[in-house]
C-alpha cells in the first residue's frame, strides 16, 4: 500500500487527467521513491489496462467500488507482494471482461481473506455442515456458537472456496441469499480484523443488484 500525490492533476494543462485515477484503475506510474516521505510524487502515469465494460456498466462499477473500499480499509503492508497484485489484477480483468459476474465480490472476499491471514478452514461435510464465523472453521450444527452460517449458506461458502473465479459464477443464488452471505462475510472480516472500519459500499452494491 502506497500513497501518492499528483500535482496539478485537475488543471487544464496537466498531462495526467483525473480519469486515470478512477477507482480500481490499473496504471503504470513513474514516481519518486523516498523513504523519508509519507507520500510519493508522481511524475508520469498511463493506463496499464483499459477497461472495456466497468466504466459503462453500473453493476460492474458498483462491484469495483466495493472492492476498492475493502482493499483500502484492510491492507496495511507496504512491502511488495506480487502474488497479491496478481490476484487483484485477475479479479479486476475478469470482472471487466466476463458476461457473468454476480458472485465476483463474494469469491473475492473469500479468497482475499487468505492474503490477510484468515482463509476459511476445514471441510463442508455431513458432520461439519455449518461455518463458524468466529472460529473461521466448518463445524457441527450442534455447536452452541451463535455465529454459524446455515448449512445452505455454508455449502455455498465452501463452493466459493473450492472453485476458481469463473466456475464460481455458476453457483445459483437468489438476491436475498447473496446479500445475506455478503453481510456474513463482512462480519467474518470484522471478527478477524480488529482495525476494520465500517464498509459502506456494499449497501450501494446491494441496491444496485436489486435494480
Amino acid at each position: 500500500m502506497q500513497s501518492y500525490y499528483i500535482p496539478g492533476v485537475r488543471s487544464e494543462k496537466s498531462r495526467m487527467k483525473p480519469g486515470l485515477f478512477q477507482a480500481m484503475s490499473v496504471v503504470d506510474l513513474v514516481a519518486t521513491a523516498r523513504e523519508d516521505k509519507a507520500m510519493q510524487g508522481v511524475r508520469e502515469a498511463r493506463m496499464a489496462e483499459v477497461y472495456e465494460t466497468i466504466p459503462f456498466d453500473v453493476r460492474k462499477g458498483a462491484i469495483a467500488l466495493f472492492l476498492a473500499e475493502v482493499i483500502r480499509k484492510t491492507l496495511r503492508e507496504v512491502e511488495a507482494n506480487p502474488a497479491l497484485f496478481t490476484f487483484l489484477l485477475e479479479n479486476l480483468l475478469f470482472l471487466d471482461r466476463s458476461p457473468r459476474f454476480s458472485n465476483v465480490h463474494l469469491h473475492f472476499l473469500v479468497h482475499f481473506s487468505g492474503f490477510l491471514g484468515f482463509l476459511p478452514g476445514g471441510d463442508y461435510q455431513e458432520d461439519t455442515p455449518c461455518f463458524n464465523l468466529r472460529e473461521g472453521m466448518f463445524t457441527g450444527a450442534q455447536d452452541p456458537e451463535p455465529r454459524l452460517l446455515s448449512p445452505e449458506l455454508s455449502e455455498v461458502l465452501y463452493q466459493l472456496l473450492e472453485l476458481d473465479i469463473q466456475a464460481a459464477q455458476q453457483i445459483a443464488m437468489g438476491k436475498g441469499a447473496r446479500n445475506t452471505l455478503l453481510d456474513y462475510l463482512l462480519e467474518y472480516y470484522r471478527f478477524h480484523l480488529d482495525y476494520l472500519p465500517d464498509i459502506q459500499a456494499h449497501l450501494i452494491l446491494q441496491e444496485t443488484f436489486n435494480l
